[in-house]
């Protein structure tokens, strides 16, 4: 069994701190760095899970669920990853959109 523990960990750690920024912030660009990241770790996850099906794109649920979506798509992606380079790489992810986004 791989351990998703630094992920869950970069994950929640951004997701926290979205849910903390200041709704200013969350419109230049925070929240939409981190729809693209859970359309990202989403998409990643239904290629492991459906091979060779078309994956779906997570809609956009609005700045104030930019937190829930990257936690949600973190923790799938993290219940199918197969080794711990997977991980290293969607930690690398969390942490790139993190600072994009400046929170």
């Amino acid at each position: 069994m791989v351990d998703t523990t630094p992920l869950t960990r970069a994950v929640d750690d951004f997701a926290d701190r979205l849910r903390a920024a200041p709704q200013s912030r969350l419109q230049r660009g925070a929240a939409a760095e981190a729809l693209e990241l859970a359309r990202e770790l989403a998409r990643r996850a239904q290629l492991v899970e459906e091979p060779g099906a078309e994956p779906r794109q997570m809609p956009d649920a609005g700045m104030f669920a930019a937190a829930d979506q990257i936690a949600v798509a973190a923790h799938d992606l993290a219940l199918v990853l197969e080794d711990e380079g997977q991980v290293e790489e969607a930690v690398a992810l969390v942490e790139e959109a993190r600072k994009r986004a400046g929170v």
